[in-house]
């Protein structure tokens, strides 16, 4: 019930914040509403990235775990949906950066 409400906590606290982030006019004249959604965006992309890998190879290990003549079967597609999940992540990083060329 604790993992519910921080998570429930943490989400609200973004959305209600990026509003305050995306409100500056523009970083030209030294507003910081740019960097902190650039920022947030990052934040937000890393936590569910981390989720998602986490959350993956705990039923990975657990299938692996219950049936260990089928790790061979589990082990090569969880090692490529992590590297879809860590590419989504990356590619997030990378928009990120192109936005902030932007400002």
């Amino acid at each position: 019930m604790k993992k519910m409400w921080t998570m429930i906590i943490s989400f609200s606290s973004v959305f209600l914040t990026s509003g305050l982030a995306l409100a500056g006019e523009g970083a030209s004249d030294g507003s910081w509403g740019m960097p902190m959604a650039i920022g947030l965006g990052i934040g937000v992309a890393a936590l569910g990235g981390a989720l998602g890998q986490s959350r993956a190879v705990a039923t990975a290990l657990e299938g692996i775990c219950r049936n260990p003549n089928a790790s061979d079967k589990v082990f090569v597609p969880m090692i490529l949906g992590l590297a879809f999940i860590e590419s989504l992540v990356l590619f997030t990083w990378v928009l990120m950066f192109l936005l902030l060329g932007k400002i």
